[in-house]
C-alpha cells in the first residue's frame, strides 16, 4: 500500500492504514504471499512521532517526499554556505 498525504504526517494516518492492511490481508492476499506493508508519503513528517508510534519497526513505513518549494529553499542555503566558502551537506 502507498499512501500519499498533502501536509504534515499525522498520527491518525497510522490507524488508517492499519486498516487497509488488516482487510488486505484477510481478503486479498493469496496463500503463499507474505503480509502486505505500507509507505505512508507526506509533505513533512516528525522523527519523534514515527519513533513514538513504532514506525520504525513495522509493517508501515513514513517517508517524506520534496516539493518544490523544499527543493528551492535547499538550494537558496547551499548556495548562500558556498558563498561564505562552507559546503552544505
Amino acid at each position: 500500500v502507498v499512501e500519499l498525504k498533502i501536509g504534515e504526517f499525522e498520527p491518525e494516518y497510522k490507524a488508517q492504514v492499519e486498516l487497509y492492511l488488516r482487510w488486505l490481508n484477510k481478503y486479498e492476499r493469496m496463500e503463499n504471499e507474505e503480509s502486505p506493508v505500507a509507505l505512508i508519503l507526506c509533505a513533512e513528517k516528525s522523527d519523534e512521532v514515527i519513533e513514538l508510534l513504532e514506525l520504525d519497526k513495522g509493517d508501515i513505513r513514513v517517508s517524506q517526499y520534496l516539493t518544490a518549494m523544499h527543493l528551492k529553499k535547499n538550494w537558496k542555503r547551499n548556495c548562500i554556505w558556498q558563498s561564505r566558502g562552507r559546503k552544505y551537506n
